[in-house]
């Protein structure tokens, strides 16, 4: 028991100090919100375009290239 409680002791400890020399985040909530947003565009558009390489129906194929053109252009318009 001892030393369960110790190894938890050692671990908040190296928690707090490499929190403690993380750099303070200096970005703006509406750079946070921007930053957030292009990311969960980002993996969006890497899922739709794995679905779009396994893809065999034409409509279904359609679909996705149109769904990535659209991510393409939200992406272009945070970065703008």
């Amino acid at each position: 028991m001892a030393r369960g409680w110790e190894s938890k002791a050692i671990e908040s400890q190296q928690d707090e100090a490499s929190r403690e020399r993380r750099p303070p985040d200096r970005r703006t909530d509406a750079e946070r919100a921007a930053d957030a947003k292009r990311h969960d565009l980002s993996l969006s558009r890497t899922r739709t375009l794995a679905d779009l390489e396994r893809a065999t129906h034409p409509g279904h194929r359609e679909m996705l290239t149109r769904a990535l053109e659209a991510l393409d252009q939200q992406l272009r318009a945070i970065d703008d």
